[in-house]
């Protein structure tokens, strides 16, 4: 029979190879306590679960918990805490089992303090609220909330969760807190972007116990402020640090690198940078993903360089930033690059770095890469669907994104507001009203509003295929509008014959606080040329430079020769395309030439064809009309030259090309082809309509010098 003493003995050797991790020495005690009959002990036994839980050997410690005859609460405790803190998805999901069979009638010990705080633990990993309410549900039966680790614990499962009102009255009724609560109720609000309560809880900390300033808390209240806006705040939350003497924590410094980058400025990030004595990867990586974000790809990609030769291996995290710098700088030799270290480290099945490569892929335009990504996976997440139907739509790819949604809706993975934005693209850029309409039906049926993006998706869409009336209706219904929004409408309004229309939402635009863009101005230019409004054009194209301080682009100075063309100005338009300061190429005399055509004017037209025979253009167009123009004023000699030029570049004249979608069926013509099954039918149609037109006075004016019909 072992003695009391062998016992205390065997439990201070248990407590110290636990501390030690000495996992061979236990095992060897473990033998002698099955050899010597110690196990009814119930301090040998549950001192046995937690050596072998805190040495993460959790199969055996569940073992050794099993055999216990009589369970204590320490029992439970030690099993719900080793798998609690070892963490992960499958142990969380095996601490909520052992509470509830702890909870079971079979059972009469009741769960104390350091039970709940590892049930309260792992229901934030899991993010399972349901099983973390009922929980807190049962410690408030048993009045075992006031302990301050099981509050904490209960904190950070309902911010987690993303239930920071519920957070907040448990923060509220705490009886004590501590700096984890404070650090945790602020951080709560920071990941839920709710900037100003954030602000007011530190503030609060701050004047009531500011000995609970610390690393934790000033990380937590920094990553709240993420937008340009809160840049002051920031900067003062950046000073107390100082003040405090937090700098040199490690998690500090990068959270202020990570608010300076994300705040837009970048100077400043760069200074914390530099100055930062203790950097390690994450440091690094805010630094990265700071010049990513910026627009700076290059600065990104030759910092990951300079970390790399300085000895520290890049995280998951890092490699993001540095893929995301890769895809918006379409550097896909330094992506592949990327992709390779990334399979060195082992990081090839990490669903962070397997959807950044496929958004590099997509956005590089190799699309075959980013969708071997993307098949890799055997369960792609939603961001990674997103993301290759996202890459599909930006490479013209419209019809292969529909394709891969319709497979997305049948493997039942529900779409995000992203996901529906870019479908929606597909459908504006394949004018795809019908389906457009079922897409606009998905995203009620999902839950989604009119907010951006959704929102200006839609408007888009409706205005791109022509269904003004629509696209108005989710106009004036958005909650708020972005610039894509108004451009959308104002662009739809002018593509579809109603300028006036779209000057006045124009100037509705201004009059609501929404600064215009380039394309704005494109639109607006676009809407004068067809209404033939040129003084206002004339007038919108300064403002755009003297109001705004946008530069003129190409499109818009095309937009101004177009314009002054259509008006018959052009002599006008001849003087604005030779004083223009952008190099244009071909662009404007090819308007030019166009607007010479319509208006039968020999002269300049042939002054303007001459130009783009001299920049080299290799459109038959523009041969064909330039030799046109020479034929209409007797130069025949010049008209054999035009040719000769365009066979000597080798310039051939493409068919004319038309198609039209009849219930789903898309009916493809080209000049001169016989091959539709309804030829036959198309033709006497055609005739029929021409007659028809003919009776109702009608006359064709045929123009043998361009070779062109007119009404």
């Amino acid at each position: 029979m072992t003695t009391a003493p062998t016992y205390r003995s065997i439990f201070t050797q248990f407590l110290e190879y636990t501390q030690q991790k000495n996992i061979p020495n236990g095992r060897t005690l473990h033998a002698h306590i099955i050899k010597t009959g110690s196990t009814h002990c119930s301090y040998i036994a549950n001192s046995l679960v937690n050596f072998y839980a805190k040495c993460h050997l959790l199969a055996e410690a569940h073992l050794a918990f099993e055999s216990i005859e009589n369970k204590d609460v320490v029992s439970w405790n030690s099993l719900i805490s080793g798998y609690s803190q070892l963490g992960g998805r499958q142990n969380s999901i095996l601490v909520m089992e052992l509470f509830k069979k702890m909870m079971s009638q079979e059972n009469t010990v009741l769960p104390d303090a350091r039970t709940f705080a590892g049930v309260f633990t792992a229901a934030s990993a899991l993010m399972d609220s349901y099983g973390g309410k009922q929980a807190h549900t049962v410690s408030l039966k048993l009045g075992k909330c006031e302990d301050i680790f099981v509050g904490s614990s209960l904190l950070n499962m309902y911010c987690k969760s993303g239930f920071v009102d519920d957070a907040r009255k448990v923060f509220d009724e705490m009886p004590e807190r501590n700096s984890i609560s404070w650090a945790t109720m602020i951080s709560g609000y920071s990941m839920q972007r709710i900037c100003d309560h954030a602000l007011e809880l530190f503030k609060a900390l701050v004047a009531q116990e500011e000995e609970h300033v610390n690393e934790f808390v000033v990380t937590s209240i920094l990553s709240a402020f993420t937008l340009p806006e809160f840049i002051h705040i920031g900067q003062q939350i950046h000073c107390l640090g100082l003040k405090h003497g937090l700098l040199s924590h490690a998690s500090v410094g990068n959270a202020i690198v990570t608010m300076y980058s994300k705040c837009g400025s970048l100077d400043e990030a760069i200074k914390a940078f530099e100055s930062s004595n203790n950097k390690n990867s994450i440091t690094w990586s805010a630094m990265i993903t700071g010049y990513a974000q910026g627009g700076d790809c290059k600065k990104a990609l030759t910092l990951f360089s300079k970390m790399h030769f300085n000895g520290l291996v890049a995280s998951e995290f890092t490699l993001v930033g540095v893929l995301n710098a890769c895809s918006d700088g379409l550097a896909i030799e330094e992506g592949k690059e990327t992709h390779a270290y990334s399979i060195k480290l082992g990081f090839q099945h990490q669903i962070y770095i397997m959807t950044a490569l496929v958004d590099m892929y997509a956005k590089c335009g190799s699309l075959d890469d980013a969708r071997k990504g993307f098949d890799h996976l055997q369960e792609p997440d939603i961001v990674l669907w997103t993301s290759m139907i996202g890459g599909y739509v930006q490479n013209g790819e419209n019809e292969s994104a529909m394709d891969l949604f319709c497979r997305m809706q049948k493997e039942g993975i529900s779409p995000n507001e992203l996901t529906m934005a870019s479908v929606l693209k597909a459908c504006s850029s394949l004018a795809a009203l019908e389906q457009g309409k079922q897409i606009h039906a998905t995203t009620i049926k999902h839950g989604f509003g009119l907010e951006v993006p959704i929102g200006s998706a839609l408007s888009t869409m409706y205005a791109k295929c022509g269904s003004l009336k629509d696209g108005g209706l989710v106009f004036t219904r958005m909650p708020s509008r972005d610039i894509v929004s108004w451009n959308s409408m104002i662009s739809g309004l002018s593509q579809n014959g109603q300028g006036n229309e779209a000057i006045e939402l124009f100037e509705e635009m201004q009059i609501e606080g929404m600064n215009p863009d380039y394309v704005t101005f494109v639109n607006v230019l676009t809407a004068c040329s067809h209404m033939g409004m040129v003084e206002r054009g004339w007038d919108y194209f300064k403002k755009m430079s003297d109001k705004y301080g946008i530069t003129p682009r190409l499109e818009h100075y095309a937009c101004m020769v177009d314009l002054l063309s259509r008006g018959g100005k052009l002599n006008e338009a001849k003087d604005f395309i030779e004083s223009a300061p952008i190099d244009h190429g071909l662009c404007l005399w090819r308007i030019l030439l166009s607007a010479c055509r319509n208006y039968h004017n020999y002269e300049l037209g042939a002054y303007a064809g001459e130009k783009l025979m001299e920049l080299g253009s290799l459109e038959s167009s523009a041969y064909v009309l330039l030799s046109s123009i020479y034929k209409a004023l007797g130069r025949l000699k010049d008209v054999e030259r035009v040719r000769e030029m365009m066979n000597f570049r080798g310039v051939s004249k493409e068919p004319g090309c038309s198609w039209i979608e009849i219930k789903s069926h898309f009916h493809v013509f080209v000049v001169g082809d016989q091959l539709h099954p309804e030829i036959k039918e198309i033709r006497l149609e055609v005739n029929r309509l021409s007659k028809l037109m003919k009776d109702e006075g009608y006359q064709l004016e045929f123009d043998s010098n361009f070779g062109g019909l007119e009404v």
